[in-house]
């Protein structure tokens, strides 16, 4: 018999010895947080934009102040695909830990730079200008954040894949939440004179608590046992050749699975405007709705994942983009015929039921339309794409189609359209990669 202890190199470890597998728990803490530091920052970012204005980005008309500092936030999105390409192609070859790693630092860097940087009456230009770079690197973190997250956990738990993916979104919904509340009480208990000059600093140092937590569990979770038993691309370049090249058609379908989610999620950000603008209610009426629908999907997105897990991911996403096709018409012309605050929550509650139901197995779906292969790539660009296009044109297109019919239960023509997209999407998964 051979002497495998020889100079051959392998080296078997004692019959004693196993690796142990780290408790579900572990795994999706440590794949949601820096998702959950992305999305709490987003929120923070827009909730406390006119503080920010204020301090960073002076000037003599509000307007163009206002304006000046919600382009810097837009300008998060506009990288993402190239933090999708770059790291999702660095987590193909080096690992899911790797790549989580590098996002949580990077995320974690950024939010420190808004913390710390003096406003704009102190050091002038330079200002607007770390800012700006501040939100460059987040949202190039941000972009391949998902993919590599998303990867993680469903290669970790490949027999409750939709259960654990399924807290990629809760993380989102459980994230603005705590934000909100953090928003509502530095306004409600903090003097305006200090939440003007210091205070509106504090939910970013909040933020700031979660990074090293969340790149200590990181560090302690091992690699996922498919990516070992992958065979990783040579390069990344390659990675993104075979992505944008072979599998154009698996990027697509991803693309049209998650629009009807995204624009759901954009939506639901656009109500209190919309409650305002084209309702006629109070101001807080948008807010009150929004908070109810983020705790619906909050709860529901892992009882839909646990289902899907049980029953198949498509018989509980199938129903639910059908049912949005078809009542969401019908839930406008109520709101618009009858314009009152308990209308609209019911709105916007039936909205995130349907969208829990539907985008809480959805990242395991995405991930499983790339092979292991090259999924970090994949899953990051297929997200980030889907999430500029049909993400970041609702509320612009809701608005749009206002404007243009007179009508306030417009907006529902763009819902519909993108519920049939994603109902065709999951039609093609099924038809094409075998996803069930």
């Amino acid at each position: 018999m051979p002497n495998l202890n020889s100079s051959s190199g392998i080296h078997p470890p004692p019959p004693s010895a196993h690796v142990a597998h780290p408790p579900p728990w572990k795994i999706i803490t440590a794949a949601c947080v820096g998702n959950a530091l992305e999305w709490y920052d987003i929120a923070v970012y827009a909730y406390f934009s006119v503080y920010l204005a204020a301090a960073f980005f002076p000037s003599d008309d509000p307007f163009v102040s206002m304006l000046l500092t919600l382009g810097t936030f837009a300008l998060s999105f506009f990288i993402r695909p190239i933090g999708a390409l770059v790291i999702g192609s660095f987590a193909d070859r080096h690992g899911r830990k790797p790549g989580l790693t590098l996002t949580i630092l990077l995320m974690f860097f950024g939010t420190l730079i808004i913390v710390v940087t003096p406003p704009a009456h102190v050091i002038g230009l330079a200002a607007p200008v770390l800012i700006m770079i501040a939100r460059l690197i987040q949202g190039f973190a941000a972009g391949g954040e998902f993919g590599s997250a998303t990867a993680l956990m469903m290669e970790h738990l490949p027999d409750r894949k939709a259960f654990a993916a399924s807290w990629q979104f809760a993380s989102q919904a459980a994230s603005s939440l705590i934000a909100g509340l953090i928003g509502i009480s530095l306004t409600t208990w903090m003097p305006a004179e200090a939440l003007d000059s210091w205070g509106f600093r504090i939910p970013f140092i909040v933020g700031l608590l979660v990074g090293p937590v969340g790149l200590y569990i990181r560090r302690h979770v091992p690699e996922s046992p498919e990516f070992d038993k992958a065979t990783a691309p040579e390069s990344g370049l390659i990675a993104i050749r075979e992505v944008l090249g072979a599998q154009k058609i698996r990027l697509l379908v991803a693309m049209g699975t998650l629009a009807v989610s995204t624009a759901l999620t954009y939506f639901i950000s656009y109500v209190p405007t919309y409650a305002v603008d084209n309702l006629g209610l109070a101001a807080n009426s948008g807010f009150i709705a929004a908070t109810a629908g983020g705790v619906v999907l909050f709860l529901g997105a892992p009882i839909a994942g646990l289902l899907a897990d049980r029953f198949g991911r498509l018989p509980i996403m199938l129903p639910a983009a059908v049912l949005v096709f078809g009542s969401v018409f019908f839930l406008f012309r109520a709101v618009e015929a009858s314009p009152q605050l308990s209308l609209l929550v019911v709105l916007v509650v039936v909205l995130s039921l349907l969208k829990a139901f539907y985008y809480g197995p959805m990242a395991s779906v995405l991930a499983d339309t790339f092979p292991a292969r090259n999924r970090g790539t994949g899953l990051s660009l297929g997200y980030n794409l889907g999430v500029a296009i049909f993400g970041g044109l609702t509320p612009t297109v809701a608005l749009w189609l206002t404007k243009s019919t007179g009508h306030a239960h417009a907006p529902s023509y763009w819902v519909m359209l993108v519920a049939a997209l994603s109902t065709i999407a999951l039609i093609a998964a099924n038809r094409l990669y075998r996803i069930r």
